[in-house]
């Protein structure tokens, strides 16, 4: 009885290890941005993105999801995934524009807040299998992609105001009403779940020997949402001139 009560604890306690985790490596981004270490801090960014999507499996698989791995693990991801992008992207380029840049970055962070904040209310309610704006690690995963393969940029304004564009851009992508695909459908205990190992696998291979590879995925998750909405707003007008021309005339 008491080793089955421990064997349960422990399988509560793993989805909080791998939250911590990313907890963790968002803060140790913000500090090595700080160094000017921008690389580390992205690879950073990236491992935590694994971690938070590892957390939320693993408690949906073992039935030890609760209020509270809910709650801390929206705490973690704006720590990892809200206050250390914008204070990465500010170190490595926002901080020549003086004011402007601080704003912009701070403009993230409120998005990402925003945004994760809409997630826990309308959780419940919500089609689980899409998200309603940007979800904020692959935000976070695409401008640690750029920062990473561009480490030293040259002072120039323009190229400042530039990645202020693209931080600003994403920070409103994070509170908008375009529907991103959640992958939360995915069965991972059916009998194709081991399928999903290999790309799982490939993911962290990629990690750990081209990081800044991680850009293509992310850049194309994010360009998913306004695809997707511009897609179904022609298919909305096709759809309505084709009734406009079939109706009879009177």
């Amino acid at each position: 009885m008491t080793r089955t009560r421990k064997l349960r604890r422990g399988i509560y306690l793993l989805p909080t290890l791998f939250t911590i985790g990313n907890l963790f490596c968002g803060f140790s981004a913000i500090l090595q941005a700080s160094r000017g270490s921008y690389q580390i801090a992205a690879v950073l960014v990236f491992v935590a993105a694994v971690m938070d999507v590892l957390d939320g499996r693993i408690a949906r698989m073992t039935g030890t999801t609760s209020d509270f791995g809910v709650q801390f693990d929206s705490l973690a991801d704006v720590v990892s995934f809200g206050v250390a992008p914008a204070c990465l992207t500010h170190a490595w380029a926002l901080n020549q524009l003086g004011r402007v840049g601080w704003m912009v970055a701070f403009l993230y962070v409120v998005c990402a807040s925003m945004r994760l904040a809409r997630f826990n209310i309308q959780a419940s309610s919500a089609d689980k299998r899409f998200f309603v704006g940007l979800a904020s690690p692959p935000a976070a995963v695409a401008l640690a992609g750029v920062m990473y393969l561009f480490p030293e940029l040259p002072d120039s304004r323009a190229v400042a105001v530039g990645a202020a564009i693209l931080v600003a851009t994403i920070a409103l992508l994070l509170i908008s009403h375009f529907r991103y695909y959640s992958f939360k459908d995915l069965d991972l205990q059916s009998r194709l779940s081991h399928y999903w190992v290999l790309p799982f696998a490939a993911l962290i291979v990629i990690i750990l020997t081209e990081p800044g590879l991680m850009l293509i995925p992310a850049t194309l998750y994010v360009l998913s949402g306004p695809v997707i909405f511009l897609w179904m707003l022609l298919r909305r007008r096709s759809g309505s001139s084709s009734e406009t021309l079939d109706e009879p005339a009177r």
